[in-house]
Order: C-alpha cells, then sequence, then structure tokens
C-alpha cells in the first residue's frame, strides 16, 4: 500500500488536501483535510444581533447570499414581525440568481475542464472537449462569462450589489422594486433562458424539467448531440464511466429551499433507498474526536445551540479543522442531488435507484436544477406587486434563539444564534461542505467525501489522479466556508 496526498482542488481557492492510501490501482482509504481554520463564530460572539447580517455573508464571496438568509432567518427565528409576501419573493430572487449563477460556473469553469485534461488525450471525444471546455479559453466560457454577467444584473436591481448585500433582512428586503424594474428584471430572464435553451441545454427548460429516467436522459442527449453542453456532459459521462464513479449510499438531507406562502420550491426533509422522511433537525450534532478543537467534558458531539469548543491545534489524534456534522448520528450528503431526491423528481430518484449517488447524478441535478429554478424565478417576478410592501421593521427581541436553515447551491446551510441581552451570545454555522468533507466521528465511519472516494481508480504514475478529481469537484467543494 502506498500513500499518496494531493490538492489543492479548488479552482477558486484550494484550502484542500486529501490523504489517499493506494492499494492495487485504486484507493482503499481517504482522509480529507480542511487545514484553514477562519473562526467566524468567534467573531461573532458579543457582536450586536444585527451585525450577523454584515459578518456573515463575508464568510465567503461565491454564496454570500446563502450566508445572508441563513443568518436572516436566524435572527427572525429569535422574534421578528410578519414576512411580507413580496419580501420574501425578493429573497427567494436573490439567493436564486447567486445559486443559478453557482451551478453553472461549477460546470463550466470547475468541472468540465478537467476532461480536457492529456491524460484523456487518446479518446475520440477529446478534441472536441477541449475546444469546448479547456479553462478561460474554451469556447463554452466564452458564451457563458457574459451571460452570467447579464444575470448577475438581477442582483443589482434586487439587491444593490452582490457580493455582500445589506438588502437581506429578518423582516424581508430593504430594496422596494417598481414596475419599471419588473419589466427590466423580466427582460433579463427572459435573456436568460434564451442562454440556457440555445447554449446550456439546445432544448426548452420545460423538456429538461419533464426528464423522468436515465434511459430518457441518454435518449434525449444522443438527439441533442453536439447542440447543448449538457448532452456533452452526459456522453462524455457515458464514456468516462461517471454513473460508476464517486458513488454513496447514505442518508441524503435537505434543509428545504425557497419558502412561500402555497410552500417551498424544494421540501424539506431526508430520502435514503427510495424512502423520504420528516427531517429532524434537533438531532443535528457536531463530533470533533478527529478535528483539532477541544474535546467536551464528556466527549460527546455538541448541538450547534450550544457553544463550540475552542480550537486545538496540538491535537495528534485529528487531522482536519473540519468538524464532524452528524444527523441523528448518521452521516448525510448534502447538495442538489439531495434536494432533487427529496423533493421526489423521478430522474435523480432513478439514477439513485440505479446506480446509487455518483458523479453524474450530482452533476445532472445540478443541471436539472438550473432548469427548475429559472422557470420559478419568471413566476416569482410576475407576482411581485410593487405597490405592497418588502419588509417588516419590527426590531429584534433583546433576548431569543433561533435557527435559520436553508440551502446554497452546494447544499444545507445553518445558522443558529443565541441572543443576550441584544448581542450575541453563540453563534454556530454548519456549512454543505462541513457535511459532505467531514472527517470520522468518534465510531470511526468517514464522511461523505471519503467514503465516495474509495474504490476510485488511480493510474499507474498519476500524482493526481483524474477519477479523484472528478469525485471531489462532484461535490464543488467550497472550504472557505467549511470551518468557523
Amino acid at each position: 500500500m502506498s500513500r499518496l496526498i494531493v490538492g489543492p482542488f479548488n479552482r477558486v481557492e484550494g484550502d484542500l488536501e486529501v490523504r489517499l492510501d493506494i492499494s492495487a490501482g485504486m484507493v482503499a482509504d481517504a482522509r480529507v483535510v480542511s487545514p484553514l481554520y477562519r473562526g467566524f463564530e468567534a467573531m461573532l460572539v458579543g457582536k450586536p444581533a444585527l451585525d450577523a447580517l454584515v459578518y456573515a455573508p463575508r464568510i465567503c464571496g461565491i454564496c454570500s447570499v446563502s450566508q445572508s438568509v441563513a443568518a436572516a432567518r436566524a435572527l427572525a427565528a429569535t422574534g421578528s414581525g410578519p414576512l411580507p409576501a413580496n419580501g420574501g419573493l425578493a429573497m427567494n430572487l436573490i439567493h436564486a440568481v447567486e445559486n443559478v449563477a453557482d451551478h453553472l460556473t461549477h460546470f463550466y469553469l470547475f468541472f468540465m475542464p478537467d476532461f480536457a485534461r492529456a491524460v484523456y488525450a487518446g479518446e475520440p471525444w477529446h478534441a472536441g472537449t477541449t475546444a469546448r471546455f479547456t479553462a478561460v479559453k474554451g469556447g463554452a466560457a466564452q458564451e457563458f462569462l457574459p451571460a452570467r454577467a447579464e444575470l448577475m444584473n438581477l442582483l443589482g436591481i434586487l439587491a444593490g450589489k452582490w457580493p455582500h448585500t445589506l438588502a437581506v433582512q429578518p423582516g424581508g428586503s430593504t430594496r422596494a422594486v417598481s414596475r419599471a424594474e419588473l419589466a427590466r428584471l423580466g427582460a433579463l430572464l427572459a435573456a436568460f433562458r434564451r442562454f440556457l435553451e440555445r447554449t446550456l441545454f439546445g432544448d426548452a427548460l420545460e423538456a429538461v424539467a419533464a426528464l423522468s429516467t436515465r434511459d430518457a436522459l441518454l435518449a434525449w442527449a444522443e438527439a441533442k448531440a453536439d447542440r447543448g453542453d449538457f448532452a456533452r456532459f452526459v456522453a462524455v459521462s457515458q464514456a468516462v464511466g461517471l454513473d460508476r464513479l464517486g458513488r454513496t449510499d447514505l442518508r441524503h438531507m435537505s434543509f428545504g429551499a425557497y419558502p412561500s406562502a402555497e410552500g417551498p420550491l424544494f421540501p424539506r426533509g431526508m430520502f435514503r433507498q427510495g424512502v423520504g422522511s420528516i427531517l429532524p433537525v434537533d438531532r443535528i450534532t457536531e463530533d470533533v474526536s478527529h478535528a483539532w478543537y477541544r474535546s467536551a467534558p464528556d466527549a460527546a458531539p455538541r448541538s450547534p445551540r450550544e457553544p463550540g469548543m475552542p480550537p486545538d491545534a496540538a491535537r495528534d489524534d485529528a487531522y482536519s479543522w473540519c468538524k464532524a456534522p452528524r444527523l441523528d448520528g448518521e452521516v448525510a450528503e448534502v447538495g442538489a442531488l439531495s434536494r432533487q431526491l427529496v423533493a421526489g423528481h423521478p430522474l435523480p430518484r432513478d439514477l439513485v435507484a440505479r446506480d446509487g449517488a455518483t458523479v453524474e447524478a450530482r452533476v445532472v441535478a445540478r443541471l436539472l436544477e438550473v432548469a427548475l429554478v429559472t422557470m420559478a424565478m419568471e413566476r416569482w417576478v410576475r407576482a411581485i406587486d410593487p405597490a405592497a410592501p418588502f419588509i417588516d421593521h419590527t426590531p429584534l427581541p433583546m433576548v431569543g434563539e433561533g435557527a435559520g436553515l436553508t440551502e446554497a447551491a452546494r447544499g444545507s446551510l445553518g445558522h443558529w444564534v443565541t441572543i443576550q441581552g441584544g448581542r450575541i451570545a453563540n453563534y454556530q454555522i454548519i456549512a454543505p461542505t462541513t457535511w459532505n468533507f467531514s472527517p470520522r466521528d468518534a465510531a470511526g465511519t468517514p464522511g461523505p467525501l471519503e467514503q465516495a472516494l474509495r474504490g476510485a481508480p488511480v493510474r499507474e504514475g498519476e500524482g493526481e489522479p483524474v477519477a479523484v478529481q472528478h469525485i471531489v469537484r462532484s461535490f464543488d467543494p467550497c472550504m472557505v466556508c467549511t470551518v468557523h
């Protein structure tokens, strides 16, 4: 058996290391290391409660709106006034723009460029894929980046700026939208739909959303060959075997996304082995048996409603700054695939029923979600009443406790806050990458990525195994969000 240390992975920020034990040409075991401690939880203690809306979004410049939404909901849960319908719609739109942009940035700039690597030079699809998806210089990036920039103009109208907007508040949105601005929002979404239908899908969003089985997906992709980048991905996935790579068989979790009076677009819940169930949020804990934190006196996992233990970098029985979140004592996978499994979409459920949660299933779920959320954004814009209020200004209580649960592009995000005397007494954050890149817990159970890496093939002489790269990127890590 040999040891291989791989990293960094991210193409935005690279604070990730994966330690692999290699045997018989495959990964026998893996340990995922988050080497950067940031500590926003500690920074927030003692600050005025509303300062969470300033500090929390700065956890990340990629998914800052998700952090804003989680912080606003946590503060609102301590006891704020009713959320106006317009405020909820505006928050959904602001959040959805960021999440959709994240999905597409992952696909075009982080994931697909790996298939332009020289290791695939002998494959018949390589030349076309290289021309299309080479990082920055490929034809796809030249089309995607301007479309993404136009989409982000919605945030200028709805949020004032991005990242780190202060428009998202416990009582709704500070940015009222005029009738003329609604028309502009509609025009921007129409242009974005045209990009998706022409470039990404080569088909109507409704047709993509209606795909219900793997067989239907393969037939659709064959019919749309060379007409859209989603179909190109499906062809490459079949050639490389991404439907057999990075498999997990875990509980999937979603905190629910985009709430409204009619119910959330994607519901809260759990899914495993074909069965959905209610999510026991109150049984979420964090284990630090293999993380660089001081153990609690009883060494038991702690609820995020309790203050976290202080850092302890001297521990020699730990290997990551990432804690190990557990749901009712079990590992849980999160992300777009988990959201769609909980929501009951037939295509991801069929993919997972056949092959488990794989690299292919995770990417398909993200692109499926782009279609679903874009259509929802069109409905939300039409539902806004510019004459009605967008925010309730009821002040926060001086004492209270609350949890803000939402779904970032990468999965379930939770903020837990305790307020005493108008100031933050405790603030705990569990991000999507904390769940997926978890180290082992006290029972020795690996986290989702550690499990997904087992069995990954390693070619002779590979220092950065390409299969490992695909698996890691299928979870779309955001390491700056992970440790706090």
